[in-house]
């Protein structure tokens, strides 16, 4: 949750443009497209892919677990896939638009369909439908996109400029409307969101789908052969962490060292967030989860070690819990500071949120067995209470 804190703070502190070049809704300064490069490079699209993966590897773990319990496995994660799309649709609705619990239900529900796959036919798949999937994104939002940088270097035809100022007057007009959504208080930002955008969460599901179930099934490959009990050898977690995390990194830096001189333009952006960078956001992010591997055993004995642990195991409340206290901070219904702290500065706010989380979630485990959403979560999924 760290990490997702790190994207997520661009959507909680201005609009959605916002997420994807640090010069909008307002010309940025070196610095803000600085702290922008930077999150591009270590989080930006790798988080949320490792989130996909863990996530994928606790719907099998779950199942396995229950079912030795001599409980119905597939039957209560169902359940509780259900009751934690009633919980990202109340998240989107109550508090903020990025939500993505509702989404990860629903590929959950599908991911379960294919977990008894063989190993190597749910891997090759799973690869196959990742890159069909952001092949075809890439076809999609390519014409716009080839429209913005003939615009950028001068060289664009009458009818794709004016295609292209149409698409940015659009996106203006759309963030301008949100701005003041996030500046009115609470009961009229919820009654807005029900009235005009009641089905952007399933919109949002259905537009992420082929992304994240792929994630996912990884996640199920990756815990049935083992990865995630120490049954891979080192060295294999070594080539992967250090060829991942290079081999990824270094295709992310050539990206950037081109972006970084036309200032991020947002169409070209959003073309490389929804598919140009695939590849090295996977290599990442398999990378992050071999180095993680690697370090777990020594960085569990020490004190950082405990708190990232207990931070982890109250996912959902520290997801959730971070929605809360940022919104407070940015919203109208709150200190209503959206659209006032530039990219540069958002940084603080990602550290002040990680001391949050880190701080409260071992001292609460000391006293309770699980986070208090935990708690709800698994209370509904047994009906037990």
């Amino acid at each position: 949750m760290l990490g997702i804190l790190a994207i997520n703070i661009g959507g909680f502190a201005g609009p959605v443009a916002a997420v994807l070049s640090p010069n909008l809704p307002t010309p940025g300064t070196f610095a803000d497209e600085a702290w922008f490069a930077f999150a591009l490079l270590v989080f930006e699209g790798k988080m949320r892919a490792l989130f996909s993966l863990l996530f994928g590897a606790s719907l099998a773990l779950f199942i396995e677990r229950a079912n030795a319990a001599g409980k119905p496995g597939e039957l209560l994660q169902m359940r509780r896939l259900g009751w934690l799309a009633l919980f990202g649709y109340l998240h989107f609705l109550l508090l903020w638009w990025g939500d993505i619990l509702f989404a990860y239900a629903l590929a959950g529900l599908a991911a379960l369909a294919f977990r008894h796959y063989p190993l190597k036919g749910l891997a090759t798949g799973a690869l196959l439908l990742f890159a069909g999937w952001h092949l075809a994104l890439a076809a999609e939002s390519w014409p716009l996109a080839r429209s913005e940088a003939q615009v950028l270097a001068g060289t664009a035809t009458p009818a794709a400029a004016a295609e292209y100022r149409a698409a940015r007057a659009d996106a203006a007009e759309r963030t301008a409307r949100e701005m003041a959504a996030y500046r009115q208080g609470f009961a009229a930002q919820a009654a807005g969101k029900l009235q005009h955008h009641a089905a952007e969460p399933l919109d949002a599901a259905l537009g992420t789908m082929g992304e994240i179930v792929p994630l996912m099934l990884l996640g199920i490959v990756l815990y049935r052969s083992g990865f995630f009990s120490g049954k891979w050898p080192r060295p294999a977690l070594r080539w992967l962490a250090v060829g991942g995390i290079g081999g990824g990194g270094a295709l992310t830096l050539a990206f950037i060292a081109w972006a970084w001189p036309l200032h991020f333009p947002p169409v070209l952006m959003n073309l490389a967030f929804a598919s140009g960078l695939a590849i090295p956001h996977l290599l990442m992010m398999l990378g992050y989860a071999a180095a993680l591997m690697l370090a777990a055993p020594r960085l569990a004995e020490t004190r950082l070690g405990g708190r990232l642990i207990a931070a982890g195991r109250m996912a959902f409340s520290n997801y959730l819990g971070m929605t809360v206290v940022m919104t407070f901070i940015f919203y109208g219904w709150g200190l209503g500071l959206v659209g006032t702290v530039p990219p540069r500065w958002q940084g603080l706010f990602v550290l002040g949120g990680w001391a949050l989380m880190l701080g409260w979630s071992k001292p609460w485990l000391a006293r309770f067995r699980q986070g208090p959403l935990e708690w709800v979560w698994r209370s509904l999924t047994y009906w037990r209470f």
